[in-house]
């Protein structure tokens, strides 16, 4: 087994390095980028020039006595070339014999663009150093970020996959036996139902219905805690807590419970069809022993092969959408805002932080494959 994990291990840094080069040669040809993010914004506001800059009053005024100039002939190529440089695409290089610090002020020293190639080599190295830099819009470090708006990601993800496994699993059991019954029957009907609604459909629902649209107001409307939760006692800040995520958590889990009770019902169906299950029977076990004793172990590795995908859709992915109705800011509205700002940084470090949990967790799946069903010798595994 040390052999194997060892093997996974070696695997996840060619599978890293080759997405993070497939989506860094891809933002190479998408049109715009931080640079003309911020072209856009100057030619109309001046304190955005004083927030990238991180002038005074001596650069907004430079910028008004600029704004003719902007306005009707193109931003100045200095400010062009110092953007460039605070944006990482090019870096300051100065004549031979020049002292003193590296200034596109003087006239000896001068922008050069910094190829693609060295670039990715660069961010590349400071990312195994976990250094993922720091966001271009926001002045704050880009895994500072990632921890601000984990704990609204993390309680959506960790409660919503909590609640599909612990429905989904007995409810998918019930129907494998009662396969044909009338209580399969109007489960399917439901399940197919609720499969079919768009998850930010069923938020608006619940919100219309449960939190004061037009029918009762039993949840609150937006955040994860009340005005007054610092007051609360350790008990009254539990109850708050999760009586501000119940309509989230069901929203978010709609269709994942939907996916994985007809996973489990179908798993469990290809397993009593098998030869033991009629020998195990044949040997006087009662029903339940050969359906928990021997079947479940089984047909279990099914519905365990589908935990990383699952986790890490709820859990990293998020739902912009959801976020945004339930007013959470979590990963997801994260996500959505620096791919709009084309924020290289966040993008990127988001993206490296994430696919390398995402292969850890896939490596943990195996382990609970062993976990569930001893017999399963990943050593004699090729590759």
């Amino acid at each position: 087994m040390g052999a194997y994990i060892l093997r996974r291990l070696m695997l996840v840094i060619p599978t890293l390095l080759g997405i993070m080069v497939i989506n860094f040669t891809l933002v190479q040809f998408v049109p715009g980028g931080p640079i003309e993010q911020v072209i856009a914004q100057l030619e109309g506001e001046g304190d955005v020039f004083q927030q990238i800059t991180g002038g005074g009053e001596e650069a907004s005024s430079s910028f008004e006595e600029e704004t003719d100039y902007i306005g009707g002939r193109g931003l100045p190529p200095e400010l062009l070339a110092d953007l460039e440089v605070q944006f990482n695409f090019s870096r300051v290089v100065c004549s031979p014999g020049f002292e003193g610090e590296p200034d596109l002020k003087h006239e000896e020293c001068e922008a050069v663009r910094i190829p693609a190639l060295e670039r990715f080599l660069l961010m590349m190295w400071r990312y195994i150093q976990f250094d993922f830099g720091e966001s271009h819009f926001r002045s704050i470090g880009v895994l500072e970020l990632v921890l601000e708006k984990l704990p609204v990601s993390l309680s959506l993800g960790l409660w919503s996959v909590l609640l599909i496994y612990l429905i989904s699993i007995p409810l998918g059991v019930r129907k494998a036996v009662k396969d044909g019954t009338p209580f399969d029957t109007w489960t399917s009907s439901a399940i197919i139902v609720g499969y079919a609604i768009p998850g930010f459909l069923f938020a608006i629902l619940l919100l219309v219905l449960f939190a004061g649209g037009s029918f009762w107001k039993i949840f609150p409307l937006r955040g994860l805690t009340s005005d007054n939760w610092e007051e609360l006692s350790m008990i009254g800040k539990a109850l708050d807590y999760f009586w501000h995520i119940t309509l989230p958590i069901i929203a978010y889990s709609i269709a994942g419970f939907a996916s994985l009770t007809l996973l489990t019902k179908n798993s469990f169906l290809d397993q009593i069809k098998m030869q033991y299950v009629t020998t195990a029977k044949a040997k006087g076990l009662t029903e339940r022993r050969v359906l928990y004793g021997h079947v479940f172990r089984n047909a279990m590795l099914i519905v365990i092969s589908g935990f990383p995908a699952l986790f890490i859709g709820i859990f990293f992915g998020g739902s912009l959408i959801i976020e945004t109705i339930f007013s959470l800011d979590g990963l997801g509205r994260l996500g959505f805002e620096a791919a709009v700002a084309r924020d290289f940084q966040v993008i990127f470090g988001t993206l490296f932080f994430f696919g390398l949990i995402g292969l850890v967790v896939g490596i943990l799946s195996d382990l609970m494959y062993v976990f569930v069903d001893p017999r399963i010798d990943f050593e004699t595994r090729e590759g």
